[in-house]
């Protein structure tokens, strides 16, 4: 159950939740995994984003570099080259506006453009990252990853997976908190396909109450994932019901903020979800 009237401070906005927020996925990236590929361009992206807030995103995430297994790095500049353009064309979306990114250089330059929240596959790890953000007002989304993108499913291993997540998690708090970030400011993602194999991402997710650190609400990204591939069998395109039926049970455990491609099916799941579970038909 989601706490009542707990805030994220993410930028420009206070978000309160009191009810779970659907985070739409604007990809600028040619080789994206989940065939989203013909809104990379800054143009099309934009309009594509335009059409996520319409169908009810609370947030845009904005991503510059695939950082699906395998994928080739991206340069800062190339990155900031696809990022920028459409920042500053979403700036009065009306929405916080999230860049995907793990580099201190575009954390930098991003929320100088105007965004809202810097979503981090690294945790803040890599040096400069806490010291590019921490005096900002941005949300940060601290991630747990195994390895790096490019080796990350290659056998990933835990002693338990749950404890150590839950406990690299408890240190990168510490670590940001050291760094003088206000705790509102600070969201978690258990990072499902990120170093896991397809068991450890449903033991995570079937046990996500499991790992919750007390205080700090969740962003749960599993829309399109090979997760959801390795039970439906299907494409990433065609994984739109496997990742609504992931979705809703991440909310039903607790998600405050969830990830997502299809944003109109998700908006709706999680109205009728919240109808029955909570009683709000109105």
């Amino acid at each position: 159950m989601l706490p009542m009237s707990s805030s994220f401070f993410c930028g420009r906005f206070e978000l309160i939740l009191e009810r779970p927020l659907v985070m739409g996925i604007v990809n600028v990236t040619p080789d994206s995994f989940s065939n989203t590929t013909t809104h990379y361009s800054p143009d099309t992206a934009i309009a594509h984003a335009r059409q996520l807030v319409t169908e009810g995103a609370d947030i845009l995430d904005i991503g510059g570099e695939s950082t699906r297994p395998g994928a080739e790095p991206v340069s800062a500049a190339d990155e900031l080259k696809r990022i920028l353009p459409v920042i500053d064309g979403l700036i009065d979306a009306g929405v916080p506006l999230s860049v995907d990114t793990f580099k201190p250089e575009v954390m930098r330059r991003a929320l100088e453009a105007g965004a809202d929240m810097i979503n981090d596959i690294y945790g803040f790890r890599r040096q400069g990252a806490l010291e590019a953000v921490s005096d900002s007002r941005c949300g940060l989304c601290v991630m747990h990853m195994q390895g790096e993108p490019s080796t990350m499913q290659q056998a990933p291993r835990y002693d338990d997976v749950l404890h150590d997540v839950r406990e690299f998690l408890h240190g990168r708090i510490k670590a940001m908190e050291d760094a003088g970030v206000d705790r509102r400011r600070i969201i978690l993602d258990p990072g499902f396909g990120f170093g896991k194999t397809p068991q450890q991402n449903y033991l995570m997710l079937q046990r996500l109450g499991d790992i919750n650190i007390q205080g700090y609400p969740w962003l749960i990204g599993v829309s399109r994932k090979s997760m959801i591939g390795h039970v439906t069998g299907r494409l990433p395109a065609e994984r739109l019901g496997g990742s609504v039926a992931a979705a809703l049970a991440a909310v039903a455990r607790g998600a405050h903020i969830i990830r997502v491609h299809d944003v109109a099916a998700t908006v709706d799941a999680v109205k009728v979800w919240q109808a029955i579970e909570q009683g709000k038909y109105i």
